[in-house]
Parts: C-alpha cells; structure tokens; sequence
C-alpha cells in the first residue's frame, strides 16, 4: 500500500468516470466529438469506452448513435445510494412530518465538497411550489442547506474561491459579506436563502450533522412572518 500521495489512478477506469461525471453536467446530448474535446480524450479510446458503458446499461445513445446521455443504470445505482442511506431512513419521518404541518417542498442535503446535493425530498402540495431533484447539486453558498452546514465548516469555507458565483441577484458572493452571514447562523442556530438559489423561493434550515441539514422552501409570495416562525420553530425541534 503507497501513500495518498504516490497512488497512480488507473487511466481506464479515470476516464470512465470522467465520461460520467461529463454525461452527468451537461444540458443536453454531447456527441463523442464534443466529449472528446472537453475530456482530452482521443476518440478512438473514447468511443470504446462509451460503446462498453452503452451495453452495460450507464450509457444511452440517441437513435443516430452520435450523442450520448447517462442511462438507466446510472439512475438504479444513484437510488441504491439513497435507498441504502442510515440519515435519509433516520430522518424520513421528520421530512414526512414538516411537508404535512406545512404543504411545503421539505429537502434533506448533503454537503460535498463546497456544494450541496439533494437525497430527499417532500413535494408541495401547492401548484406554485420548488420544483428540484433528488441528486441536484447547488454551491453550499447560495442555498439555505449548504449555509447552513458551512456555518459549522471552517475548512470548507477556506477552500471557497471568491467572488462566489451568483445563481440570483441575491445570491452572496463576497467573503466579508459570507463569514457576517455565518456568524449569524451560528448564533440563531439556522439559516435562510432569500431568493439566493431561486427567484421567487425563500429557504429556511437547520444542520443535522457536519454534512448534512434538513430545509423547508416557501415561495415568497406565500411567506408571512408568522408562517417564518412557524417553520424556523419546527426545524429547530428537529435538531433536539
């Protein structure tokens, strides 16, 4: 066994996962081109990795068989993940209970790295409601979740590059203005995303762990100082 430090990774499986997480961020279908370029890969290496992963079910093809998407396998694994979570089981009951009591988008996140990624979530039962994804990520800074676990990572917030990316207006992106942020949540004991992440979304949470925290998100047309209370009141019961 060698050090972190002289472990060697193994190309093959590297570049797998490059296409991976490639396939995983864009938008729309690259073609093996447009994934070559971007990975540094040649094409000839390229298309037998994507032509293994296509019969193993990672891999979709379109009908042309020139652009490529992640498939089902991807998703099957991705559920195991969450299936097979200890936190998400622990805390389910909580998330059913907040979604009831308020009929509000209710997230359990985790921090990774400098962003947040969903691995549960309750629906709104309201048509003008959050609309996200299980396994969504967000930078930790913009989001009530990721503030709220960053309030208790000094090591994260030292690996943040400033300005931080703005997804809104509103979004926070100088570090003065991120550590008085912090120190807040620190004091109050929960955070809140104020159109940060979305336009027209406030977020309201609380930290279970060092990496993960549980947030309710309200509209903000729908949101009332009583209702502010109502919910902080409710998530930070969670944490006792």
């Amino acid at each position: 066994m060698t050090a972190d430090g002289d472990f060697q990774p193994v190309k093959s499986a590297d570049r797998t996962l490059d296409v991976l997480e490639a396939l995983a961020a864009a938008s729309s279908r690259p073609s093996l081109g447009e994934l070559a370029r971007a990975l540094g890969i040649p094409k000839s290496s390229l298309s037998g990795i994507l032509r293994t992963m296509v019969r193993r079910g990672w891999v979709e093809a379109d009908e042309t068989g020139t652009r490529f998407a992640l498939g089902l396998r991807a998703l099957q694994v991705g559920a195991s993940y969450v299936d097979g979570d200890d936190v998400v089981a622990r805390f389910a009951g909580t998330l059913d209970a907040l979604a009831a009591e308020f009929g509000e988008t209710v997230h359990l996140g985790r921090l990774a790295g400098t962003a947040v990624t969903y691995l549960a979530k309750r629906e709104s039962v309201h048509p003008l409601r959050l609309y996200s994804a299980i396994g969504r990520r967000l930078p930790a800074h913009a989001t009530a979740l990721g503030k709220a676990l960053l309030a208790r990572r000094d090591d994260v917030v030292e690996r943040l590059s400033f300005p931080l990316p703005a997804l809104t207006p509103h979004t926070i992106t100088s570090a003065s203005t991120l550590h008085e942020e912090l120190a807040a949540i620190r004091e109050r004991g929960w955070a809140a995303d104020r159109e940060e992440n979305s336009i027209g979304i406030t977020c309201f949470a609380v930290a279970l762990s060092s990496v993960d925290a549980i947030s309710v998100s309200v509209p903000t047309a729908r949101l009332t100082a009583d209702l502010e209370a109502r919910v902080v009141a409710a998530l930070r019961t969670t944490t006792r």
